[in-house]
């Protein structure tokens, strides 16, 4: 308890006591978030329904017609349930007039009443003669079966809280298996018991699914489960059962993570659901126009192009019936629609969904702009105080409706927007205490030694008081200090210094290359691999990384600077940094890569590799900034670009031209380095020409122009190599490549 005590008063001098408050209550309410009570799922469910609301799906096609037992239907032909015979001539008409598929939002789980059996055993004052006829007539359930084995028809069934007879085995069930983690069926909704249909109609069916829908707490249907269990069996839903026989999928594929139910793969599709595999209805508005009656489907009385291709539900619109539900967009809808709904939005791919991840960007979303919220509040006036709370608020929702218009993803601002809330009315409050307090106490302090006037002007302004897996064209970037192993030995006895050494020069190096719209790859040590144009297209990446490399060398000149003056005012020794750094611009693959357990954003390829060859040579041209043809070619018109080589790097087998830069596009059109040029390029053709002595007379006139200390090193270079072909002569057929033997 003393340790708390000690430990508690430490942050509250550190961070101050309002800021402790306001991270136990971030942690207060991601708590209250994972648990999730009925007050925040309320919240969080409205907020989805008026996102409906406001922007429905718009229905670009209508692949489904119902058959609606409406009232009318009801009148004409009496009450329900109708002799399985006329359902048998819904069934033939329909699958004349060319409809894809028929779903019965409805179960036939006893024998028809009307069968001949039944009527003969029941009636009475009927002769054993025409008993015996009605016993030979085949009864009407078979009839409907033999009527729907001539169709596509999926059967529904539906769940029951209860069990009420042992589940016949031998009836078939359709296809379903899981992909990804095992036990993720514990996340499905379960119903206990399961009632079918009756035997005869049931092996006739090309399909079976669940229609039982479950509500929400206050009633509304947002969410339909597209597969279940039911009585210890896997069983997709009605709707996705359609979906299933219309494609000719023999097994649906549930796709699972740790989380619970990712998706439902059929051919062609893929049904995002929630956790608990459910589909988020992506609602249109009613459509009457979808309904036909089915008394007129009975007479023959609706046109055969108002089936044809078309998924036909056979459900019921009658209020006697009872089917009759609430959804965000419709205070009553018939549950059939609902059904037709979800065959809409998943055949047009307009679905919405939440995806798993969803909670953990809410609770990081909260976590972030909470402690934003915590570091700056407190620092700002009351002016911006509420500009930046509108701010984030408006971020919130700003971010949540894109999700949704853009993606259809379900993602809750509300949560986010209460937790952000409550920790800036308590930074609020907070800071209305401390700006009282701090009055008084400045009062109290300096009443004896200032005027009152300004006394009052500091207490009012306290502030005033300061007391202390895709393939793309790229840009690759490669840069290491030059020397650093040394540097690193000067501070063995002080590793914490040599830490904030690198700190000094990778973060400007950092800052001019994110300036410029560069990608840090990684850092390696002392060196920093980048890449331009991707994530992000950057039309001008070549120009942007050949900027970003003469800025990286202007920053380290200042490091440099104020590093030597350290030194002398220290006394001690200073080693300059130095830079090299390797561009080269060609195709490389850009995506995560790594291991399931990690994955970085990175870069392959040759054009990498060779980015970082350029970075090695650097020191032997004695240039900083090395790049590739390609990297040289987008970049001339901008900087002073100079031709250095014809080189084959190890690991490759095509050769390259390699330039340095020397400068941007003033020292370009200078005369020094025109003249330089010219020298480099005429003492390069006769180099390429086994011109050797004119290579040589071409360097001594180079070292005899101005800046031509500039090129020293390469004179050098080609000098020794001159000498060496003077002794052993290139082979036939060389092109002036030179085989680098170093990576």
């Amino acid at each position: 308890m003393k340790r708390f005590k000690i430990l508690r008063r430490w942050f509250a001098q550190k961070f101050g006591l309002a800021r402790l408050i306001c991270l136990a209550l971030l942690v207060l309410f991601a708590g209250a978030r994972l648990w999730d009570p009925p007050p925040i799922q309320e919240l969080r469910l409205r907020t989805f329904d008026m996102f409906q609301l406001i922007d429905p799906r718009e229905k670009a096609a209508r692949p489904v017609v119902i058959v609606d037992i409406d009232d009318k239907s009801l009148t004409r032909l009496g009450q329900w349930p109708w002799p399985r015979t006329r359902i048998a001539d819904m069934v033939q008409n329909l699958t004349k007039n060319g409809a894809v598929a028929i779903g019965f939002d409805m179960v036939f789980s006893e024998a028809d009443r009307l069968n001949p059996e039944q009527v003969a055993s029941q009636m009475r004052y009927l002769d054993d003669a025409t008993r015996a006829k009605l016993r030979e007539l085949p009864s009407n359930d078979q009839i409907l079966a033999d009527a729907i084995k001539r169709s596509h028809v999926v059967l529904g069934e539906t769940g029951l809280p209860e069990v009420l007879s042992e589940l016949d085995k031998s009836l078939p069930f359709s296809g379903v298996a899981t992909v990804g983690e095992d036990g993720a069926e514990r996340f499905l909704f379960e119903f206990p018991g399961l009632l079918r249909n009756v035997p005869v109609i049931e092996r006739a069916a090309a399909g079976r699914g669940l229609f039982s829908i479950r509500t929400e707490r206050d009633g509304l249907i947002r969410r339909v489960p597209m597969i279940m269990r039911a009585q210890g069996n896997i069983m997709p839903s009605l709707s996705l059962e359609i979906l299933r026989v219309v494609t000719g999928t023999p097994t649906l594929l549930v796709r699972t993570d740790k989380t619970g139910i990712k998706s439902i793969r059929l051919k062609g599709l893929e049904v995002p659901t929630d956790k608990n595999g459910q589909l988020w209805v992506h609602y249109a508005r009613r459509d009457p126009s979808i309904y036909v009656s089915a008394v007129d489907v009975l007479d023959n009385a609706v046109p055969p192009t108002r089936f044809a291709g078309k998924l036909v539900l056979v459900g019921t619109s009658a209020g006697g019936l009872n089917d009759i539900k609430t959804t965000p967009v419709s205070r009553a809808m018939p549950g059939v629609e609902i059904h037709a709904q979800v065959l809409e939005g998943v055949l047009s791919r307009a679905v919405i969904s939440q995806p798993n991840y969803a909670l953990g960007v809410e609770l990081i979303a909260a976590l972030i702009i909470g402690l934003l919220v915590i570091i700056f509040t407190p620092n700002l006036g009351p002016v911006r105080l509420v500009l930046v709370g509108a701010a984030f608020a408006a971020i919130l929702i700003g971010v949540s409706w894109f999700s949704y218009t853009q993606h259809r993803y379900l993602i809750d601002f509300t949560y986010p927007l209460l937790s952000t809330t409550a920790v800036y009315l308590t930074l609020i409050f907070a800071s209305f205490v401390r700006e009282q307090r701090q009055r008084v106490q400045i009062r109290g302090q300096f009443a004896q030694y200032m005027s009152p006037v300004l006394v009052e002007q500091l207490a009012q302004s306290p502030e005033k008081l300061v007391l202390g897996g895709e393939e793309r064209e790229m840009t690759i970037m490669f840069s290491d200090v030059r020397g650093f192993t040394t540097i690193s030995e000067s501070y063995k006895h002080d590793p914490q210094g040599l830490i904030e050494l690198m700190n000094r020069f990778l973060t400007p190096l950092t800052d001019v290359i994110i300036d410029r719209k560069g990608y840090i790859d990684k850092y390696m040590g002392d060196a920093i691999m980048a890449f331009w144009n991707a994530p992000l297209d950057d039309a001008e990446h070549e120009i942007n990384a050949c900027e970003a490399a003469i800025q990286m060398l202007e920053q380290i000149d200042e490091v440099n600077k104020e590093r030597e003056q350290e030194a002398a005012d220290g006394g001690h020794v200073y080693i300059p940094l130095n830079v090299g750094i390797g561009l080269n611009t060609g195709i490389g693959v850009v995506g995560n890569m790594g291991s399931d357990l990690k994955k970085n954003y990175s870069v392959l390829g040759d054009s990498v590799n060779l980015a970082s060859r350029l970075e090695g040579q650097s020191k032997a041209y004695g240039f900083p900034i090395i790049v590739g043809s390609r990297t040289a070619l987008a970049a001339k018109e901008k900087f002073a670009i100079l031709e250095l080589d014809f080189i084959m790097v190890k690991g490759k087998t095509e050769p390259e031209v390699i330039y340095a830069i020397a400068g941007r596009e003033d020292v370009m059109h200078s005369a020094a380095f025109q003249r330089l040029r010219n020298i480099t390029i005429e003492m390069l053709g006769c180099y390429r020409s086994r011109d050797w002595q004119g290579a040589l007379d071409a360097i001594e006139r180079g070292r005899k122009s101005e800046d031509a200390d500039t090129l020293e090193k390469l004179f050098r270079l080609y000098e020794a190599r001159i000498k060496d072909f003077q002794i052993d002569p290139p082979p036939e057929g060389w092109t002036g490549a030179y085989a680098l033997l170093t990576k």
